[in-house]
């Protein structure tokens, strides 16, 4: 019965990852997130959010994500990252960007957003995907500092499955963050940009 239930599962997870990257638009950029523990395919928006595409594919062809990590992992909520080495030494970005998150995307579960600090045009490399419907707390409301929300630019398609095992590792207090950081260090191996095929 057990086996049943795996193989039930198994199932499950690839058909659901069929569905979803069969409802990728075949012009939009797509980008594999190789991971300790999987890889991620995302499909990007450029239409909804073209400086944040453009921003993130910067970082992404000069292969500034290369070995950091998901140094934020809030159960429930977001697995964070791009923005740390091992070391959790902040890697060398590029300008911030204007914020987008009034393009009418919500922060539901497998999107990509976007992290900034409280001023809302501060995102440089770092990322989130989330982990629930986050829409209530991070969406776009006003254009206030308060208001302006998360920019999401683009969902996962391919990989979810990687981003659950994130989800569930044990967390504390490290390098220079006072919770959230995870106890085993969660890499970012590379981010690149995939071929699409002719």
């Amino acid at each position: 019965m057990k086996k049943f239930c795996t193989s039930l599962l198994s199932f499950i997870l690839l058909l659901t990852s069929a569905l979803l990257c069969s409802t990728a638009n075949a012009d939009n950029p797509i980008v594999k997130i190789d991971t300790n523990k999987g890889k991620v395919l995302i499909e990007l928006f450029p239409d909804k959010a073209p400086e944040t595409v453009k921003n993130f594919l910067h970082y992404v062809n000069e292969k500034k994500y290369d070995n950091t990590v998901f140094h934020r992992i809030v159960k429930d909520f977001v697995n964070q990252g791009g923005g740390y080495n091992h070391q959790y030494k902040l890697v060398e970005t590029f300008p911030p960007i204007k914020n987008e998150a009034d393009n009418g995307l919500q922060n539901t579960l497998g999107t990509i957003a976007m992290a900034h600090t409280a001023d809302p045009h501060s995102a440089r490399n770092q990322f989130f995907i989330n982990m629930a419907d986050n829409s209530l707390l991070l969406d776009h409301k006003d254009k206030t500092p308060r208001g302006w929300g998360f920019c999401v630019f683009g969902k996962v398609i391919e990989g979810m499955a990687a981003m659950e095992r994130i989800a569930r590792v044990r967390t504390q207090a490290h390098g220079p963050f006072e919770a959230d950081a995870p106890v085993f260090p969660v890499s970012i191996r590379s981010i690149r940009l995939v071929e699409k095929q002719p």
